[in-house]
């Protein structure tokens, strides 16, 4: 699996646990949207997208199946969030 594009829309609201909203285009033939990055207690994590139940909880509608992909995809959207935010400084 190849990343062949991510693309990043800062949020901007201070007390807004949301981060950034991400997209990244896999081998340059599938894209997936509204990838969150959320601040935890901790760290920041990635939620994937995800649609709510009719019982009111939410469930993944995309997700990796392993953790290597789901590493792979984490760093990849950690580098792009950080240079977005680079980017929004120097702007």
């Amino acid at each position: 699996m190849n990343i062949s594009d991510i693309r990043v829309r800062l949020v901007n609201k201070e007390d807004s646990k949301l981060k950034a909203v991400a997209s990244i285009t896999i081998d340059d033939c599938f894209v997936v949207h509204d990838i969150k990055v959320v601040q935890g207690a901790e760290s920041l994590f990635i939620s994937m997208p995800s649609r709510k139940t009719p019982d009111g909880e939410f469930k993944d509608i995309v997700h990796p199946i392993n953790t290597a992909t789901r590493e792979k995809i984490c760093s990849a959207i950690f580098e792009a969030y950080e240079n977005a935010k680079k980017e929004n400084i120097e702007e």
